[in-house]
């Protein structure tokens, strides 16, 4: 980037006032978002101006609109809720409320508006704007503002940034609230299932989601429920009796409870809704079982926000600045959406039109149209749903395939949902599914049995691995892995885990040319804490990592309130990568966060310790610096606790804390969960078909590049890669991938913080439309 584009960006701003509000029903992350709009617009030398009590506010004006510094969106990344408050108004739907709105604009001299809400909050935003020359002149008629005020407030820039726990805005992957309200239902189901297993009981649970069964859908992913129902996808007119056969059917292989997910607008072929009481009603009175109906209501939107949320709305924050201070009289308002892990800008009126021809089509009952216009991501979940819960597994498994399933390296949350649904999805094609015990010793070794299908049965919610996993690599046991890959007829391999399960398949493939054995296909899904697995943006058990170190990093911060000017440094896990330290720096606030990636030196620690000294002189009197644990083997963590010990004296104090396992995270997050859960299923479609390629005269024989592969999320899609593809792609000494995206997010970490550096703003969020954007495949 040139001096001249720093100095652009630096300068973006000038002269320019913005104001920021949040408007409809709250969502966790919003204050997130209202810090990054504050502190980046700061940073681009604008003024910006809280709008306190959402639209209200803005037609009431006075004290309602304030001007924020720097310090006054401090500590707000964690709160739950929106700090400068929401309200419904009834007053901005009307010419007059408008109108006054406009006056109060324009005597601070604020065009630029960032609005936070749902789709009314920003249709309400657009009309405002087509209206805006129209209010101008008539409050220059009524003498309320002078010709020049109206000359310098022309126009009227809009961009939204999407707060929703429904998730039901068309354009974006998620919105931001959804992950946190995941989180909360989460918490309760897994809270439920165990008094559930106690009594042998049926759980119906109400979820919110009035239009839109998002939160039902994913959460039904997530805990394993034996049935959900959304309203985008009415069930079949005689779903009574499928549900009551799926329930007894469950409860005959063994398990001890049902659990029912329903989302509030749920409703039947008609249009007719199905409440909670109705299916309780229905399941007592057909099968006698104990049923109790838990409705969730207004918990989901409470809490403090994930570290998915408050990373979104971050990176939505800054994006908005962006997209304000770029706008032209002639750009659309527009909103900022999330794809995949990229930030894109779309026409706002797009998407709220799209997110109305869902409704349209629910009400008109198209709901096979309604369902695609929510999007890949959702249709995703909907089809591995789908298999999960619906489809029987066949009693005889003719004409099937022998596939085993392993878990290597360390631990991560999230492998036992990804061993679920690999072992599931086999045994609904009809194969036989094998499990290994203790990675590739346990395969060396023929600690391998057959699992059934209650064998994995209330996998998805639990941490760690039920498998065992280690770290050895296939090499040296290369004998004894194909005697055994004979012995039990293993005819393709699920590998879950991270770098080890990567390097353990490129040995695998080198095997090939000595072992025939061992020209079987196989298939890599990361999962380690670290992300660091070539080939794929996130890794099962990452996000589980993050929100443990999030949470410790609240704790830590919040100790500090009392003693004043205190410095916490922090060492996080990770390996040579520094995903976890950056984005928990992002989550949580971080004044610094040092990692091997981005090289330092005795210079930067100390312009680091200046600007905590120069921290502490204002109202924000805490310091929190997170470190790679293999960022530099010199500068330990004992060193720069020391080095920050020795500069600080008699400003202020500094305690180190060492994270260590526990980041390994309890039990997994709804995130970790639903991820592994699609890529199981996906990993063992693809093994299916590649089997059946590899078939020759009655055996498998594979032994091309692409029959070895990591299933990877790829900026907005899941991709098979040949790990001997991604061999170019890998730093071995280090164990990371070459390149890694998310270190384009340090930059907004480091301004966050109050530092003087560039933002590089040729790395843009492109203005696209929302079709094409429908057309490609989706995230997670």
């Amino acid at each position: 980037m040139t001096h001249e584009e720093h100095h652009a960006a630096k300068t973006l701003g000038a002269g320019k006032a913005i104001a920021v509000l949040t408007s409809g029903g709250d969502a966790q992350g919003m204050n997130a978002a209202v810090r990054a709009v504050v502190r980046v617009g700061i940073y681009t030398g604008a003024r910006v101006f809280f709008v306190h009590e959402g639209y209200q506010g803005l037609v009431d004006g006075g004290d309602n609109i304030r001007e924020a510094t720097w310090e006054s969106v401090s500590m707000m990344l964690q709160l739950g809720g929106t700090v400068i408050g929401s309200a419904r108004c009834k007053d901005f739907r009307e010419r007059e409320g408008r109108l006054r709105a406009a006056h109060n604009l324009v005597k601070r001299g604020i065009t630029n508006l960032c609005v936070i809400g749902g789709d009314g909050s920003l249709t309400g935003a657009d009309t405002f704007r087509s209206e805006w020359s129209d209010l101008l002149s008539d409050l220059q008629k009524s003498g309320k503002i002078t010709a020049e005020e109206a000359a310098k407030s022309r126009y009227l820039n809009i961009v939204g940034l999407v707060g929703s726990i429904d998730n039901d805005f068309c354009g974006t992957d998620m919105t931001i609230g959804t992950d946190s309200a995941l989180h909360r239902i989460i918490e309760i189901v897994d809270a439920i299932t165990t008094t559930a297993q106690s009594h042998q009981r049926t759980f119906v649970l109400e979820v919110m989601g009035r239009h839109c069964g998002y939160l039902a859908l994913v959460t039904s992913l997530s805990c394993g429920a034996d049935w959900v129902f959304i309203p985008e996808c009415p069930p079949d007119d005689d779903w009574e009796e499928h549900l009551c056969r799926r329930l007894s059917e469950t409860r005959n292989r063994g398990s001890r409870l049902n659990i029912i997910i329903v989302a509030e607008g749920a409703i039947d072929r008609n249009g007719k809704p199905i409440s909670s009481e109705d299916i309780k009603n229905l399941v007592v009175k057909r099968l006698g079982y104990d049923t109790r109906v838990t409705v969730l209501g207004h918990v989901q939107r409470g809490g403090t926000p994930s570290a998915f949320d408050r990373i979104l709305g971050s990176r939505m924050g800054v994006e908005a600045v962006m997209a304000l201070l770029e706008g032209t009289p002639d750009t659309p308002a527009c909103v900022v959406s999330l794809s995949g892990n990229q930030a894109v800008r779309l026409p706002l009126m797009e998407c709220v039109q799209v997110t109305k021809d869902v409704t349209k089509a629910m009400e008109e009952k198209r709901f096979d149209e309604a369902l695609k216009l929510r999007g890949r991501s959702f249709m995703n979940n909907w089809e591995v749903y789908k298999l999960l819960a619906h489809v029987r597994p066949p009693v005889s498994k003719s004409g099937s395939y022998t596939v085993a399933v392993m878990n290597v390296g360390a631990p991560a949350a999230g492998m036992n949902a990804a061993v679920r649904s690999t072992v599931r999805i086999g045994l609904i094609q009809g194969n036989r599914v094998l499990v290994v015990h203790d990675g590739f010793e346990g395969l060396a070794k023929g600690q391998i049995e057959e699992a059934g299908w209650s064998y994995v049965g209330g996998w998805t919610g639990q941490g760690g691995s039920k498998l065992g996993t280690k770290r050895t690599l296939p090499k040296k046991s290369f004998e004894q892995i194909s005697a055994n890959i004979t012995k039990f007829n293993i005819q393709g391999l699920v590998i879950i885990g991270g770098f080890e399960a990567y390097t353990g398949g490129l040995e695998l493939m080198e095997g090939r040319k000595q072992y025939d054995e061992l020209c079987i296909p196989f298939v890599v899904i990361p999962a380690t804490v670290s992300n660091n697995v070539p080939g794929s943006d996130f890794s099962v058990g990452t996000d589980t990592a993050l929100n443990t170190i999030c949470m410790t990093c609240d704790r830590i911060k919040q100790s500090a309130a009392g003693t004043k000017r205190r410095v916490f440094i922090i060492e996080t896990m990770g390996g040579y990568c520094g995903y976890l330290a950056t984005m928990a720096g992002l989550a949580a606030g971080a004044d610094a966060a040092y990692i091997f990636e981005e090289p330092f030196t005795i210079r930067d620690l100390q312009v680091n310790v200046e600007h905590l000294v120069q921290k502490m002189k204002t109202t924000v009197k805490r310091g929190l610096v997170l470190r790679n644990e293999k960022c530099n083997e010199n500068y330990t963590t004992d060193f720069i606790f020391n080095l920050y010990s020795e500069e600080g004296k008699g400003i202020f104090d500094s305690r180190k804390n060492v994270l260590g396992h526990m980041q390994q995270g309890g039990s997994p997050t709804p995130f970790d969960r639903n991820f592994a859960t699609k890529m199981g299923a996906k990993a063992m479609n693809w093994m299916s078909g590649k089997i059946k390629e590899s078939y020759r005269n009655g055996r498998i024989f594979a032994n091309t590049p692409d029959s070895g592969c990591v299933l990877g999320m790829r900026k907005r899609a899941l991709v098979f890669q040949p790990v001997a593809e991604l061999k170019e792609q890998t730093d071995f000494e280090h164990r990371i991938p070459k390149e890694q995206w998310w270190l384009k997010l340090r930059p907004i970490l480091k301004i966050l913080a109050k530092y003087e550096i560039d933002l590089d703003t040729s790395e843009h969020a492109h203005f696209e439309h929302v079709s094409r954007k429908r057309s490609g495949e989706a995230a997670i």
